[in-house]
């Protein structure tokens, strides 16, 4: 499947995607993107942002995948379920937090990250040495999420502070998936 044949719905996570964020740098580039708004992306809530997922997703015109960051992973876990009677393909799931981090944080609310299968084709990258979830917290959500998995190698939290404004390299791996859908 091509990009342009799909709604791609951008999921930032925690403080949204600021302007050097891959995310804001794909869906500048990608005329069939947009992203998921949230009222404070500093004090996100997980009904709302998972409200708004399902709303993004119902109001697609063509079959969805769904681009998570961080945090916005865990929230689309939350959300998954929801949306099963809308079309969607897939979902890129990039840096998930683990239940420990969640769970000490001030986002305790979104802990523990779900343990059901999605009901869509996956992929889960993630690094090895990400401060807010570890390569084997990372490794085993894509298990029980039936996603297949991407070992980014030392990539910090895949975000500009890590030095991944536009990821190319995400690109690639974003291409992989496309041509399973």
């Amino acid at each position: 499947m091509r990009s342009s044949d799909l709604d791609l719905i951008f999921v930032p996570g925690l403080g949204g995607s600021g302007p050097d964020h891959w995310q804001t740098r794909w869906r500048a580039r990608l005329p069939t993107a947009r992203s998921v708004e949230q009222a404070d992306w500093d004090r996100p809530a997980l009904t709302q942002w998972t409200g708004a997922i399902v709303a993004a997703c119902g109001a697609a015109t063509r079959p969805v995948l769904l681009i998570a960051h961080a945090l916005g992973v865990t929230t689309l876990a939350h959300a998954a379920l929801a949306l099963a009677p809308f079309d969607v393909r897939g979902a890129f799931l990039v840096a998930p937090p683990s239940d420990d981090f969640l769970e000490a944080s001030a986002f305790s609310q979104f802990a523990p990250n779900p343990r059901a299968p999605l009901p869509f084709a996956s992929l889960v990258v993630a690094s090895r040495d990400d401060p807010y979830g570890s390569i084997d917290s990372a490794r085993d959500l894509a298990r029980v999420w039936g996603s297949d998995f991407i070992d980014a190698g030392l990539a910090g939290r895949v975000n500009v502070a890590s030095g991944h404004g536009p990821w190319p390299e995400g690109l690639m791996i974003l291409a992989r998936l496309l041509k399973r859908l």
